[in-house]
Formats: structure tokens, C-alpha cells, sequence
């Protein structure tokens, strides 16, 4: 018992549960209430392998995460290390290839290959990214933080290029499928600036360990209050949008998912941007992260209105 928690521990399961139910929910909620009776009949089982692909990539790049930072973490976060304390590092590099293969070959049963033979060699780039970041681009300034966050982003990109292509994207503003393309582009956008803003968070909170062995971090090179200003001009980007999109929303009557938006999204983002001022322990910056995770949350949640309102 003790080894499976360690390794649901290792893979960071609640990052799993928030990356499944984004694939569900952008699944059933939005591409299920764009098509409705157009759905393929094979569609949801190429669905369940095409985001147990995903979950597998995802928790290998965790896995080969742990077992390069066991120095870094020894400092950071001895209490939460499992890689050679509880696990140890020859099975930990052991599921990471047995993970990842599985995640490929997920990908490869999950679409066409003659028609979607692009979608597996992009999920084996993201096995080669997850390593590389591990190794190399979490150490250095910006790479590692821009890395993950479109990799976040294309856990929702992929559902929809599994079903479409670039053409179908870019065609007519009426068609079901350009409507789909822009949701999307939404909600992949969103991941990435919250991506973006809660890496550069972390990298605050880690910096003491980061700089002693040599990374590269943000709050390294710049110092604590450049990597301020650098987050605080997403959040304002990232608020400036969403107020624009209820703005945009209310023409249609869609009451409810403004009454949900600003309370549970623009006002947490808002708090976000006015406690980041304050911020000067790992505390205090692992506080900010808990609260980004909780907008990513309910970012997520938000598709559930599409459910209603497609």
C-alpha cells in the first residue's frame, strides 16, 4: 500500500485527474454538443486511448522529472521525495520507458496513421521534450517554463486535431468545425498563460535550491521583482481577456456562465495579481501556486456550460 501511494505520489495524480477531466470535459461538453448525432461510432474509444496516452506521457515526464531532481528537491522539498527513498531510481527510469512507450502506442491506436500520422510523431516529441526539460530547458531561463506550458496546452490542441485537420480549422466562420477550432484555441490559451504564470511561481518558490545547484530560473538571473512584473503582465493579459470574453458572451444572454466566470476565474486572478505584490517566502509563493491551480480548476469547470448553451 505504501509503494502505490508513493507512486501515485510520483506521478502526481491530482495533475492527472485535472488533465483527464480537461480531455472529458472538452470531449463531451464541447465537441459532443457541436456535433451531437455526427459523432463517429468509434470516436469515444479512440477517445479513452487517446487521453490514457496522454496521462501515460504525462506521468512518465513526471516520473524523469523526480529522478533528475533528487539533488535539487533534497533541498526544495525533502518531505515529498519518493524517487530513492521510497522508489528507487532503477525503477523509476523503468517507468518512465515503459510509460511513455505506452503512451505512444496509445497514440498510435487511438488515430488513423496513414491520415493522422503527425499526431504520433508529436506526442513522441513530447516524450523527447518531457526528458530534455528534465535534463536541460527546467535550468535555463524561460525554456523549461515556455516548454510546459504548451505541452499543457496541447493536451487539448490534440483531441481536436485527432477528429480535424488544419484545414477544417480555417474554414468557414459558420461551420461546426471552425466553431469548435476557436474553443479550442480558448481554452488552450488559457492553459498555457496559467501554465506560464504558475512555472514562474514555482521557480520563486524553489529558488533557493534551484540556485544551488546551478539553474538558471527566472528569479535567478532577473531577481525575485523582475519575475514579479514578468507574471503580473500575464495575469493582467490573461483578466483583460476573459473580461472581454463575458463582455462578448452577454450578447448571446449567457448569464450563467458570466455569473460563474467572474467570481470563480477573473476575481481569484484578481487576488492572485494583488497577494503577488506581498510575496517573499516559498510560503508565500506556494500559497500563489495553490491558488493558480485552484483557477485552473475552475477554468476547466467552465466548459460544463457549453454542455447547455451549444
Amino acid at each position: 500500500m505504501r509503494l502505490i501511494t508513493a507512486f501515485l505520489k510520483l506521478v502526481r495524480w491530482p495533475n492527472l485527474f485535472f488533465m483527464a477531466l480537461t480531455q472529458v470535459l472538452f470531449q463531451f461538453c464541447i465537441y459532443h454538443s457541436l456535433y451531437k448525432d455526427n459523432v463517429p461510432p468509434n470516436d469515444t474509444f479512440r477517445f479513452v486511448l487517446l487521453v490514457l496516452a496522454s496521462l501515460f506521457i504525462a506521468a512518465a515526464g513526471y516520473i524523469i522529472n523526480d529522478y533528475f531532481d533528487i539533488n535539487i528537491d533534497e533541498v526544495n522539498k525533502p518531505h515529498k521525495m519518493v524517487v530513492d527513498k521510497v522508489i528507487s531510481r532503477r525503477w523509476a527510469i523503468a517507468w518512465h520507458f515503459m510509460l511513455s512507450g505506452a503512451g505512444i502506442m496509445l497514440t498510435a491506436l487511438a488515430v488513423p496513421f496513414a491520415q493522422k500520422w503527425y499526431l504520433i510523431l508529436a506526442n513522441i516529441i513530447c516524450v523527447a521534450m518531457l526528458w530534455l526539460y528534465s535534463t536541460n530547458f527546467k535550468k535555463s531561463l524561460l525554456t523549461g517554463n515556455i516548454v510546459i506550458s504548451v505541452l499543457t496546452a496541447w493536451t487539448i490542441l490534440i483531441i481536436f486535431f485527432s477528429k480535424f485537420g488544419l484545414a477544417d480549422a480555417f474554414g468557414a466562420g459558420d461551420t461546426g468545425n471552425y466553431k469548435f477550432f476557436r474553443l479550442a484555441i480558448l481554452y488552450a490559451g488559457f492553459a498555457f498563460i496559467i501554465s506560464i504564470v504558475r512555472e514562474a511561481i514555482k521557480d520563486m518558490e524553489d529558488m533557493h535550491g534551484d540556485a544551488k545547484y546551478g539553474c538558471r530560473t527566472m528569479p535567478i538571473v532577473w531577481g525575485i521583482n523582475a519575475t514579479k512584473v514578468y507574471v503580473a503582465v500575464w495575469l493582467i493579459v490573461l483578466i483583460a481577456v476573459l473580461v472581454i470574453l463575458q463582455v462578448y458572451v452577454l450578447q448571446f444572454k449567457w448569464w450563467l456562465p458570466v455569473a460563474y466566470s467572474i467570481p470563480a476565474i477573473i476575481f481569484p486572478l484578481i487576488i492572485l495579481l494583488v497577494k503577488l505584490r506581498k510575496a517573499l517566502s516559498p510560503k508565500d509563493f506556494h500559497s500563489l501556486s495553490s491558488l493558480t491551480k485552484l483557477v485552473m480548476l475552475t477554468g476547466i469547470l467552465s466548459m460544463v456550460f457549453f454542455y447547455f448553451y451549444l
